[in-house]
């Protein structure tokens, strides 16, 4: 089968890696530059400022396809040219039109690194890591004109360990993506069949992580939830420690296991660049390495330590 790759970041590289190692044809790869940048400002990017994906499709000899969308006029032109079966989809920004979905001759396949109908939506390596679960997984389904909703036609489950952070899991289901690319195309064998429409009954959808979501709650989170967010957020999004009108970003936390009776959201202890605070389960984070979200945090963030920020106050 001729194969076109839409993608970008990891997910672009497993795809491309896991097909080359069959029998079928990759015949195009569109990458996300495309859509970002004006062909000029694409072309000097490339010149000095490759990105990975250019360097790692210029490594393995691919053609890229020349357009400034999938949903424009020429991409479905190429599309056509390059006589495509498919084109499978791994981390995309664009909402595919029903015009370019039924260009190529078989379907668009997407990747959704989440176990479909649940954790529907973007960047769903997070919304796993903050609700506590205990599994994942990467789901091929047929690309329809929603998002995330077409019917199933493979998965596969992905552990999600205590220690996880948002760029592990990723790269696990990415590496689930590169292996079990293979087993898809092997069982359509140039056809579609036995794809299972979701069941909406179960299904949910995770809206894209707004600024206020990185503020840390001392008072109503315990010390599981907070660090959890933490890593769920790593490494896209830092969490900030919210004090009166000022906020501190921080490099590294510990949980302290120890008893206090003071009430959660109390700041207990401080030093030059670190703060202890208690969280909704009585035990303490020590959070190292802060700095105000200001200009010229460096020089006023000891400063603000020491005079302004007072024991037993509450962080919020």
């Amino acid at each position: 089968m001729n194969i076109v790759i839409v993608g970008y970041g990891e997910m672009l590289k497993a795809l491309i890696t896991g097909i080359l190692t069959t029998e079928n044809n990759i015949v195009g790869v569109f990458r996300h530059e495309n859509v970002l940048f004006s062909p000029f400002k694409k072309f000097f990017y490339d010149i000095f400022s490759p990105s990975a994906d250019y360097h790692f499709i210029k490594a393995h000899k691919l053609y890229e396809i020349k357009a400034k969308s999938v949903n424009s006029e020429n991409f479905r032109k190429e599309i056509k040219k390059l006589k495509t079966d498919i084109i499978i989809v791994g981390s995309w920004s664009e909402k595919f039109s029903v015009q370019t979905i039924n260009t190529p001759k078989m379907a668009c396949i997407n990747v959704h690194p989440s176990l479909l109908p649940k954790y529907r939506g973007p960047n769903p390596y997070i919304q796993v890591i903050l609700n506590n679960e205990k599994q994942t997984g990467i789901t091929f389904h047929l690309m329809d004109v929603n998002y995330d909703t077409g019917a199933i036609l493979y998965q596969k489950e992905v552990k999600i360990l205590p220690s996880e952070n948002g760029q592990s899991l990723k790269l696990k289901c990415c590496t689930a993506a590169q292996e079990e690319v293979p087993i898809l195309l092997k069982n359509l064998k140039g056809k579609l069949k036995n794809s299972v429409s979701q069941n909406e009954t179960i299904s949910s959808y995770q809206h894209k992580i707004e600024l206020k979501d990185c503020i840390l709650d001392f008072k109503n989170d315990t010390s599981e939830q907070i660090t959890r967010k933490i890593r769920a957020f790593y490494p896209w999004l830092k969490c900030f420690i919210p004090y009166r009108n000022q906020f501190f970003s921080f490099e590294k936390y510990k949980i302290i296991d120890k008893q206090n009776n003071k009430p959660s959201g109390h700041i207990i202890s401080k030093g030059k660049k670190s703060i202890s605070i208690v969280c909704a389960d009585n035990k303490i984070i020590r959070f190292t390495d802060l700095k105000m979200v200001i200009p010229f945090s460096k020089f006023i963030t000891r400063l603000y330590l020491k005079k302004f920020v007072k024991i037993n106050s509450i962080a919020e």
